[in-house]
């Protein structure tokens, strides 16, 4: 890549020395160089907007690709394309695959099929092989080729047993621990749910997700931790109840992180009122209670990190009626302004953008990323500011199943710089060669 000059940004770097500030930074060889005030051009590349902020790069614990099995609604490479689109430069990919990435060779593929890219895709591997709750997948292998963490995704492991021996497990494996990542939710109390379970189900008759199909399993996953040590994840919790027991677990200094879907923290069960299938999601959407709590999780840290909860889809299992429609949304893109729509207001951007950069790196034990001098640029460019609305031309994805096309949000990625590589966003592709 070419020499490149960040002009005038301002820094959001909660704990790096240059937070807060207003400054220059130069980039050579994949590098931060200089950071300061009027810093000479020279032959760099000079990238200049007003509303411009920098951060480390943001991380996104929870995509699906679809690769192998179902490249044609996604796939490796325009997935991290997808990825740059949307501002993060590292990615955790999910296992529910076809067939699903539940040994080294799996692992071994997407890190094969992700070489070069700017973005970094991270594996996650499966708990059990198949995903069927039956039996360990080989952990030490996954972990051994690259996986970052375990999950079965969506498939819940009703074995105790099985799940006690995971978080077991895992605390024997190199590195600082891998995460098991759950998605806490009973399958018998959830049984042919369609959404939030509430007055606005009883009231569309559809059959409801009640909220404690969440926090019982949740529960029993914490008791399982406090009885064997290790790490365990909440994915994408949606529930009151599930961020009090989250906070009164770290209380108790379990090691339980979580995290939550932007679309959770924006959008309430009253947008299914058109029965609109691109609002059917998995955790539901649920009601402004919920979403208050889920809010005032993201803001006094219970919940860690903020994910996409990526999930693309063909029109052939999303267009159509609501109750046969496949559940899920795209996210890599939208993500941020979602976030930032939802919670401008609520909280500060150095925690919103905490939840984007440090939690999720935290939750995987991974070190913090600064911006500073002699540091390998991985960077983010944004605007908090920038009112926008989402349009066809904006989503890189090959699967376009969203509910904010058309939808104004307040806050935008745009660009990033990672792996030795400037891949600027829509808008600066567009000031570049205006």
């Amino acid at each position: 890549m070419n020499d490149l000059l960040l002009r005038h940004v301002k820094v959001t770097d909660p704990g790096g020395p240059h937070h807060d500030g207003v400054v220059d930074i130069l980039i050579s060889n994949g590098r931060i160089v200089k950071v300061g005030q009027r810093v000479a051009k020279g032959e760099a590349t000079e990238v200049r907007r007003d509303g411009l902020h920098v951060s480390p790069g943001w991380v996104d614990l929870r995509a699906h690709f679809r690769e192998p099995g179902q490249e044609w609604k996604q796939g490796v490479a325009n997935g991290l394309d997808a990825a740059a689109a949307g501002g993060f430069t590292a990615v955790c990919v999910l296992p529910s695959t076809d067939p699903p990435v539940d040994g080294r060779g799996g692992v071994e593929h997407l890190l094969h099929r992700s070489r070069g890219h700017a973005v970094r895709l991270m594996p996650i591997g499966a708990i059990t092989k198949g995903l069927k709750g039956q039996q360990l997948a080989e952990l030490h292998d996954q972990r051994q080729a690259g996986a970052v963490a375990f999950s079965d995704d969506q498939h819940t492991v009703r074995n105790s047993r099985l799940m006690l021996l995971a978080l077991q497990y895992v605390r024997g494996l190199p590195g600082s621990g891998a995460p098991v990542m759950v998605f806490p939710s009973d399958p018998d109390l959830s049984a042919k749910g369609m959404m939030h379970e509430g007055p606005m189900s009883t009231r569309l008759g559809m059959r409801g997700i009640p909220p404690m199909a969440e926090t019982i399993q949740l529960a029993r996953d914490i008791a399982l931790l406090d009885y064997t040590g290790g790490h365990l994840h909440a994915a994408t919790i949606s529930t009151a109840g599930s961020v009090e027991l989250i906070r009164q677990a770290k209380a108790r200094k379990l090691r339980v992180t979580a995290s939550v879907a932007a679309h959770n923290l924006l959008l309430d069960d009253g947008c299914l009122r058109g029965f609109e299938t691109c609002y059917k999601v998995m955790p539901p959407l649920r009601d402004s209670h919920h979403i208050d709590a889920l809010r005032e999780g993201v803001k006094d840290g219970t919940i860690d990190a903020i994910v996409t909860d990526h999930r693309p889809e063909d029109r052939e299992n999303k267009v159509l009626e609501f109750g046969p429609a496949a559940f899920g949304i795209i996210g890599l893109e939208t993500a941020f302004g979602v976030a930032n729509t939802a919670l401008k207001g609520h909280m500060s951007l150095r925690r919103m953008i905490e939840r984007f950069t440090h939690g999720p790196r935290a939750v995987l034990g991974l070190p913090a990323v600064h911006v500073r001098e002699g540091a390998e640029a991985d960077l983010t460019l944004f605007d908090p500011e920038m009112d926008w609305t989402c349009e066809e031309a904006d989503l890189v994805s090959r699967s376009h199943n969203t509910p904010f096309l058309g939808q104004r949000l307040v806050g935008r990625a745009l660009g990033i710089v990672a792996n030795g590589q400037w891949v600027p966003g829509r808008p600066l592709r567009e000031a570049l060669t205006a």
